[in-house]
């Protein structure tokens, strides 16, 4: 497993019960973890939590506040500067574990040698996008909601990337990356995230498992001739590391020189020194 193990204002204090209680800067929150299916003893340090989410029987749920206080802030890592806010689905606006794979591309873009362009799909509040535009990438970044794309240009904008060389593009990706590739546009590296189940533009259902390999398949068609990765993250159970690698391997792998690996990625937690495992990154690299 691959872990995100460099965070100083980012920390997974304790799991059990099947949550999670995690210090965001100066502010706590409990938050559920389907993961988490062991019921170890919960000390005096989870009463310190400043929210907990409760999910609903009917579906959804709502923070219960305990003292929370303010409704966004920033944390750090490394250069890079988020925005958190506690939503009404349970996130943050922040995948932590992620941070495993922004030092992955940074140093891949780093050492290339060259200008690298990439293309960032599903790209939610920008975690890929800063990293890569901060080790000197053009990146473009694509999301749907058009709520996250501006999340991910205060982002940018706390982080002093304002000025970088960033297209942000309110759209579709599966619509976005067929016209890429009539217009003749490649891209060094590829990152994309997409959701387990949600609903296209036209009312279509969207399933990960039925929808990834074609997916993947159209978008190794906007790579460059000499490209430099290729990431593809999932948070599907039901979607292995190993079916992943194979996708890549068989898509993109058969197309160009490099090797292939997948792995899951995960958070350490303080209070077990065990790794919490937080979903699977397949990649491609030259």
């Amino acid at each position: 497993m691959r872990t995100a193990k460099d965070w100083k204002q980012f920390e997974v204090i304790d799991t059990s019960g099947g949550e999670k209680l995690e210090r965001w800067g100066d502010v706590i929150l409990t938050r559920p973890d389907p993961q988490v299916i062991w019921n170890t003893p919960k000390g005096d340090v989870w009463r310190k939590t400043n929210a907990r989410y409760l999910r609903s029987s009917s579906g959804g749920g709502k923070w219960e506040i305990k003292n929370m206080p303010r409704d966004h802030w920033t944390i750090e890592y490394k250069q890079l500067r988020f925005k958190i806010s506690p939503t009404g689905f349970k996130h943050t606006g922040l995948f932590p574990e992620q941070a495993v794979n922004w030092d992955f591309m940074a140093d891949k873009i780093k050492n290339a040698g060259r200008e690298v362009s990439v293309l960032n799909l599903f790209a939610y509040t920008g975690g890929a996008t800063l990293a890569c535009a901060a080790a000197g990438a053009k990146v473009c970044h694509v999301d749907a909601s058009k709520g996250m794309v501006a999340w991910a240009r205060e982002n940018a904008q706390l982080s002093n990337l304002q000025d970088k060389p960033i297209r942000w593009i309110v759209d579709d990706c599966k619509k976005f990356v067929e016209r890429e590739i009539r217009r003749g546009n490649r891209y060094d590296g590829i990152v994309m995230d997409p959701p387990s189940y949600g609903r296209g533009p036209g009312g279509e259902v969207w399933k990960l498992e039925d929808s990834i390999y074609d997916l993947v398949e159209l978008c190794a068609q906007v790579l460059s001739d000499d490209p430099l990765f290729f990431l593809l993250n999932s948070y599907t159970t039901g979607l292995s590391p190993s079916v992943m690698e194979y996708i890549l391997g068989v898509t993109v792998g058969k197309q160009h020189k490099g090797k292939v690996s997948s792995s899951e990625i995960g958070l350490p937690v303080s209070q077990s020194g065990y790794v919490l495992p937080c979903g699977s990154t397949a990649i491609w690299e030259k």
